[in-house]
């Protein structure tokens, strides 16, 4: 895989600061139950957060419909007995069904059918397709869907709370658009899985996975070994961090690797998942990871865009866990950044927002955090980036050091220089 297969980005979309952002009220439908962690509430409480703080009505600002991605859109990656299983759970159905849907990912803790669920799934992919169509044609330069990363579906099962993966749904649609080389990553604490597999032998397609290391955490996958298929050696890219990464080493590892490889690959489009679920009070994984961390690596994201694609750029949400008290701050954050200027970890959060969020907690039975008054939480950075030396027994620098040494030289990288 050479970069010098890839021609100069098209011209520059939309003006400066143009970002589409896509909001439909049904994507609360996409609804497991009151019981399951992906709780709809997070993406409720984002809209409102977002709103109350003016990001919507910024200059250039628009906010796009999300419809619902058609049988076409959906088979360029999944297979038509996947979608049709799909279907098939969406409707009341007989629990004797149920053991023919678990052959496809779909029943028990972790992918629950429910009423509703092809359309709930298919319109979250189809947000994605609406904002990759609006970069596509030059109306907006980046575009936020916070509802999209379902990154762990696999082209023939669902997987991870994932039924349609809009991701890799999203950048096939602008391969064949006509997109000359399209740059995947993924900062979720799980590896991007789904979109690596339905995109492991395209080579104009490449994905970069930062996660905790497969040894610990689910899906198991995203080694340093993998590095694409056949015909696209080259194109996979991972880093799997070791447990209790905090804020200061997940940046670290971060610049150490995305910035360079961007450079090198030189893509003419950007795609960005952002899964807030590498904060510390995430209840289902074992980073340390801060909102100011979050907020600095979504910065990077887009000071990456304008380097090298002429700031091109979608941005996706993902996971995150912590509904109520982290995940609606960390996409507010991504949503500033797409759209203008980032907010201040240290500004106070609206009032109109902090009476929502008391109508949720009060409505769930949750206590009110009297210490979430900000869109921070008032723990700064101190990075030691990479040019500062690599020390040989710090795990992290080591995980790091690793990626680099299998996946730069394939991109005409130094591992020890650059």
């Amino acid at each position: 895989m050479h970069a010098d297969d890839a021609t100069a980005p098209p011209p520059a979309a939309g003006t400066a600061d143009s970002c589409a952002v896509v909001w439909d009220d049904a994507f609360a439908q996409y609804d497991f139950g009151p019981y399951h962690p992906m709780s709809p509430v997070r993406l409720t409480l984002t809209r409102d957060l977002a709103r109350a703080a003016g990001l919507l009505d910024r200059p250039g600002v628009t906010v796009i419909d999300a419809p619902v991605a058609s049988q076409e859109q959906l088979a360029s990656v999944h297979d038509a007995a996947y979608i049709e299983a799909v279907r098939r759970a969406s409707a009341p159905h007989d629990l004797a069904t149920d053991d023919e849907l678990i052959a496809y990912g779909i029943g028990g803790d972790d992918v629950p059918a429910f009423l509703g669920m092809h359309e709930a799934s298919a319109r979250i992919a189809g947000g994605s397709l609406a904002a990759i169509d609006a970069i596509l044609t030059g109306s907006v330069r980046r575009a936020v869907n916070v509802a999209g990363g379902m990154h762990h579906a696999r082209p023939g099962r669902a997987s991870g709370f994932c039924v349609y993966n809009d991701a890799a749904i999203a950048i096939r649609h602008a391969l064949d658009a006509g997109e000359q080389r399209v740059l995947y990553a993924d900062v979720d604490v799980h590896h991007g899985d789904g979109v690596e597999t339905a995109l492991w032998d395209e080579p104009r397609a490449i994905t970069l996975s930062v996660h905790e290391s497969g040894e610990h955490l689910f899906p198991g996958t995203g080694f340093v070994q993998d590095t694409g298929g056949q015909k696209a050696p080259g194109s996979a890219i991972n880093l799997p961090l070791p447990p209790r990464t905090d804020a200061d080493g997940w940046v670290r590892a971060i610049r150490a690797t995305v910035p360079a490889l961007a450079r090198a690959i030189r893509p003419t489009l950007l795609v960005t998942q952002h899964g807030a679920d590498t904060h510390r009070v995430d209840p289902l994984a074992d980073f340390t990871v801060s909102l100011e961390a979050q907020r600095e690596v979504m910065i990077l994201m887009r000071e990456i865009a304008e380097e090298v694609c002429e700031g091109r750029w979608l941005a996706l949400g993902g996971g995150g866990y912590a509904v109520v008290d982290v995940v609606p701050r960390s996409w507010a954050h991504l949503i500033a950044v797409a759209t203008g200027e980032p907010v201040d970890p240290d500004e106070p959060l609206p009032q109109a927002y902090l009476d929502a969020d008391a109508r949720v907690r009060e409505a769930h039975g949750l206590s009110l955090d009297p210490a979430m008054r900000t869109f921070g939480e008032g723990r700064p950075l101190a990075v030691r980036d990479w040019e500062a030396g690599f020390d040989p027994e710090d795990p992290l620098d080591r995980a790091v050091q690793a990626t680099r040494r299998a996946v730069f030289p394939e991109w005409g990288l130094d591992p020890f220089h650059d």
